[in-house]
């Protein structure tokens, strides 16, 4: 297990994990629903930790505090 949060995956790989496009990875992260990694060279990286924490988080029902 320990390897596994080691690992990081490139934004083709994270948007498959997410069964999403690319385009709905970037929409994501510019809603900051996820902060990839960056490479040096500004390749954007992602922990499975941090996709199954989207995951989680997008599973939870959002109540609307004005009704």
């Amino acid at each position: 297990m320990e390897l596994e949060q080691r690992t990081l995956l490139t934004a083709k790989e994270a948007a498959q994990y997410l069964r999403i496009s690319l385009l709905t990875l970037s929409k994501i992260e510019k809603q900051g629903g996820i902060v990839p990694f960056r490479t040096p060279g500004g390749h954007r990286r992602y922990s499975l930790d941090m996709l199954r924490d989207y995951l989680e988080q997008s599973r939870q029902p959002r109540y609307n505090a004005t009704v």
